[in-house]
């Protein structure tokens, strides 16, 4: 309600007690009287240990149509079915509350579960459920579970000591496969065991990936249940990022799995497996484990029954870690050789902070090693103690490097910028630093053109900074038409160059989409400035593909413009070599061009390249080809993978290839001729 006071509501509640004939709660009251700003939600409202009965429960309405709370408190208030139904219909009702404790409620009985399940449902504000002691029993569990399965709100659920084991878990694991939103299960005390309960645990792994903390203290999951849950684990890969497995009569056969487990959990940053016996050897398997991990922060050794064998194991991996923060050996007998390991392991590891060992030095048959111990857990308190102030320094320190990162990148851009546009490079291409930055990778790019990167590259369309939209149009088949040419590059000032569409070399889409693209953009007025700028004596470059049914061959051909072609001479084809230089990155222009080059060569299949290269300068090339467009080829890379200039190609085609690639390049200079 609006524009309430602190004076209404306690009338409007003792009026509600006087009619419902029931006894005022005088805590109830104080805490009004303290209300300061109504506006908001209140921080509590704290009815923890009162008794409320029906009536009591009716009466508490006059409050809850009045004021919103972050936490009501209902903990050990004796809830009966009647009474918890009324609340839960009022909370939900008025959205009362974020935060609900129905803790220690032992009566709520299938219609008090029922009307909270209809308020997990509804409620979009409540965020946190916390239903310890409180019996969930078969015939209560499936209105929990159906709700839990499309609760859009809950984050926080606790239901420790809720007599899960059985049916109520697999329900509620089921549920839980579907639920986004559910941040951390609290399952403590339930006498899970480590058959049926614990596989279906690791299914609600398998399949939930949303929740971070799984605790399971004080259950009985024994080795094969955790084998169960290590399966989920594994299958999950991120997901988890606090497991509590403590006091589960885990052993060394359970560390097995674990270590197994381990480096392929990518999340996992705390880990408790304190009070299970799992003895110097259980910790020997899970080190080989944590060391092959690379996420885990926090563990929790303590009462695992570890002697100075196993301490020094924990060191062993102590020292190999750069990331442990916490590490809690309490309750175990490690002695002068153990605390010697984890000392030692403390001088060569910067991130542990906090290495918590018993205080009083254990007993040994040498007094002398008594005052020793109690010198090495003070050097161990000391390392801890300078890793947080290095841990404190670097922190400052990326803090002063984040607040001035932004000047100097500007300092370093610039004066390339202004160094491009100084070369009259082309205005409207927005990319042209870029491009002036990615130059010199280009060489080396089509140098590794391995099979396996055209295999990746063809099958991705990559975000570039070019001005041509790259997205593929699958049913384009035809040859595209060439493109008109762009401004010379800063490279070659003097000298014009085949052009294809601005971009870096690492975004440039396989060859044919490049076809695609080409033929998409001279069909569309609209096509950006870079492409469409049009100057004298230049060549056109158009790649094309037969399209779906055939094998594809990329056919480049080089062409004089019908009104320039008397000044075709003057644009050295060696000019190319910048730009096309980067399609061999995708594998597949440097194999085709070369395969149409060789092609008038056969006869020669033995010389050697230079004299192929050669023959193709002098013999006219079918399909209009100029003869010195193999001088614009990419230059043979020296690890002999086959991508080569060289007339050695030719052996890919077989006889009815060549055939085929005859009537293709016939084919496609027919549509150029009509276009």
């Amino acid at each position: 309600a609006q524009n309430v006071t602190v004076e209404e509501i306690v009338v409007a509640y003792k009026q509600a007690c006087q009619k419902l004939n029931c006894k005022q709660i005088a805590k109830l009251l104080r805490q009004i009287q303290e209300f300061k700003d109504l506006a908001p939600r209140i921080d509590c409202l704290d009815l923890k240990g009162e008794k409320l009965d029906y009536k009591a429960c009716e009466a508490l309405e006059e409050i809850f149509k009045r004021v919103q709370f972050k936490m009501v408190d209902l903990e050990q208030t004796s809830l009966d079915e009647d009474g918890a139904s009324a609340l839960f219909d009022m909370i939900e009702y008025y959205e009362s509350a974020t935060h609900l404790n129905i803790s220690c409620n032992k009566h709520i009985g299938t219609r008090g579960w029922q009307a909270a399940a209809h308020m997990m449902r509804k409620t979009n504000c409540l965020q946190y459920l916390d239903a310890r002691n409180t019996p969930l029993l078969d015939h209560s569990a499936p209105f929990v579970a159906r709700a839990l399965r499309i609760s859009s709100s809950l984050v926080v659920l606790h239901l420790e000591n809720t007599s899960l084991s059985g049916r109520p878990l697999m329900l509620l694991a089921t549920a839980l496969k579907m639920n986004v939103n559910l941040r951390e299960l609290y399952l403590a005390d339930n006498k899970l065991n480590g058959l049926q309960d614990s596989a279906q645990l690791g299914n609600l792994l398998k399949f939930n990936c949303y929740i971070q903390i799984l605790d399971l203290r004080n259950n009985h999951i024994l080795d094969s249940g955790l084998a169960y849950i290590c399966e989920g684990l594994k299958e999950q890969g991120k997901g988890l990022l606090t497991l509590v497995l403590w006091n589960n009569q885990l052993t060394h056969t359970g560390m097995a799995y674990l270590g197994m487990t381990l480096p392929q959990t990518q999340t996992l940053e705390t880990l408790n497996l304190g009070h299970n016996p799992i003895g110097n050897e259980g910790v020997r398997n899970l080190k080989i484990g944590l060391i092959g991990n690379r996420s885990v922060l926090r563990l929790g050794l303590a009462s695992t029954k570890l002697t100075c064998e196993g301490a020094v194991a924990v060191a062993e991996f102590i020292a190999e870690s750069p990331r442990l923060l916490r590490l809690d050996l309490r309750e175990n007998e490690i002695k002068t050789g153990g605390l010697m390991a984890l000392s030692l392991a403390l001088k060569v590891n910067h991130s542990l902070l906090r290495l918590d060992l018993d205080r009083e030095p254990k007993k040994e048959s040498v007094k002398s090693f008594i005052e020793t111990q109690r010198a090495l857990l003070a050097e161990i308190q000391n390392g801890c103690k300078r890793n947080f102030v290095l841990a404190k320094e670097k922190e400052e320190k990326e803090q002063k490097l984040q607040q001035s990162a932004s000047m100097p990148e500007i300092s370093v851009t610039e004066p390339l910028e202004e160094g491009l546009a100084e070369d009259g490079r082309d205005s409207s291409a927005d990319s042209a630093p870029e491009e002036g930055e990615e130059a010199g990778e280009t060489p080396t790019a089509s140098e590794n053109g391995d099979a396996e990167l055209a295999a990746d590259n063809s099958g991705e369309v990559t975000d570039s900074d070019s001005d041509t939209d790259e997205e593929p149009d699958a049913g384009l088949e035809m040859e595209a038409p060439s493109e008109p040419p762009r401004r010379p590059n800063s490279d070659s000032a003097a000298v014009p160059q085949p052009p294809l569409p601005p971009e870096k070399p690492r975004d440039r889409p396989p060859p044919l989409r490049i076809a695609e693209v080409s033929q998409r953009d001279a069909g569309n007025p609209a096509a950006p400035p870079g492409s469409a700028s049009s100057q004298g004596n230049e060549r056109r470059i158009s790649v094309s593909s037969p399209g779906r049914g055939h094998k594809i061959f990329v056919v480049t051909r080089v062409e004089s413009l019908p009104e320039r072609a008397a000044a075709e001479p003057q644009s050295p084809a060696p000019a190319a070599k910048p730009e096309l230089g980067a399609p061999p990155a995708s594998g597949a222009v440097p194999e085709s061009a070369a395969s149409s080059a060789a092609e008038p060569a056969a006869p020669s299949a033995g010389s050697e390249p230079a004299a192929c290269e050669s023959l193709a300068h002098d013999t006219p090339l079918p399909n209009g080809l100029k003869a010195d467009f193999a001088q614009a080829l990419p230059e043979a890379p020296s690890d002999g993978d086959g991508k080569t200039g060289s007339c050695a190609a030719e052996h890919e085609l077989s006889c009815s290839q060549e055939q085929e690639l005859e009537e293709l390049l016939l084919e496609a200079s027919q549509d150029t001729g009509q276009e």
